[in-house]
């Protein structure tokens, strides 16, 4: 796997074999970019905020956790907010889309059901943003729009940008795909509003990931404390874009770990989740999406939840009454 190579401190033999393709992608990014600076492609603008997380990495750095953070605090705030995602992991969407939380991972992907689940706020996907704000704005009451990734998508004016790092794997060896894991330089950072790094440092623009139970996924009224699992040998599945993370979660929870790897945004069979012996499985509640129909009673989900510094909150408070 490419990622082997993208994240050490030097370049590998495989990411220097790749470098020439790196800067044909790295031009086409300049250019892509310069286009709407000068308005030769054109974006659009709405008559309400729109604030865009994304990322400048492939692979997971904590984003939903944070989307779902800042639904509720713009509800906090008064505010009625909205989401516009592409649908990773689904089907392309040509056309917008509206998603409910029985939708179908193999038709709208894990992340948008996930996202409507937790926040219950109205979601459009569309590989077009624009299509999917005007859809959103035309059938709702939302004065404010999150786009769900996007920083690349040039074509949707937004008034924040918010770019999520993930802070133990940082930036990589910092060279753009397919070398590296960059979809843009590491310059772009310093153009957003607001870099947040998934971190257990303690410091003002880091936020970190807490959960204190694991639920059934067949039975979701049902609930275990996590501490419940310490000293037990359990399986770990995670078809994510860091898997490595959620199992050292679980191992610092003191659980010993089988671990087993599938592709990010994985549809999962019956199979792919029964094993020989009847150890406690856990999950992400991103894959427990697409398992629920199947899931049996030792199939477990570890929710966590983004929390984010008063500075953060202050920053962005800011940002809102300026936007």
């Amino acid at each position: 796997m490419l990622e082997q190579h993208w994240y050490r401190s030097s370049l590998t033999w495989v990411s220097i074999l790749l470098l020439p393709l790196s800067w044909i992608f790295s031009a086409a990014v300049f250019l892509r970019r310069f286009f709407y600076q000068i308005k030769f492609k054109k974006s659009y603008s709405f008559a309400v905020p729109v604030i865009v997380v994304g990322n400048i990495t492939v692979g997971g750095t904590g984003k939903t956790p944070l989307v779902i953070w800042l639904v509720n605090y713009l509800r906090e705030q008064g505010f009625t907010p909205g989401i516009v995602s592409r649908g990773v992991g689904g089907k392309k969407m040509l056309t917008p889309h509206w998603i409910t939380s029985e939708s179908m991972p193999a038709e709208v992907g894990d992340e948008a059901i996930l996202l409507v689940k937790r926040t219950q706020a109205p979601l459009v996907t569309a590989i077009d943003r624009v299509a999917a704000v005007q859809a959103l704005l035309a059938k709702t009451n939302c004065n404010i729009v999150i786009s769900d990734d996007g920083l690349q998508h040039y074509r949707l004016n937004r008034q924040i940008e918010i770019a999520v790092v993930d802070g133990e794997r940082g930036l990589g060896n910092q060279q753009l795909l397919p070398a590296g894991p960059l979809r843009e330089t590491p310059k772009r950072l310093q153009k957003v509003n607001m870099v947040l790094t998934q971190s257990s440092e303690n410091n003002s623009f880091c936020f970190q990931l807490q959960g204190d139970f694991l639920v059934s996924v067949a039975n979701t009224l049902q609930k275990k404390l996590v501490t419940t699992f310490k000293n037990q040998r359990v399986h770990a599945i995670a078809a994510i874009g860091n898997p490595q993370r959620f199992f050292s979660a679980l191992r610092t929870e003191g659980m010993e770990v089988i671990e087993h790897v599938f592709p990010d945004h994985y549809l999962f069979t019956a199979k792919d989740i029964v094993f020989s012996d009847e150890l406690p499985i856990i999950m992400t509640e991103k894959d427990a999406v697409k398992c629920q129909t199947f899931a049996n009673h030792n199939h477990w989900y570890w929710p966590v939840e983004a929390v984010v510094s008063n500075h953060v909150k202050q920053e962005l408070r800011k940002l809102l009454c300026v936007n």
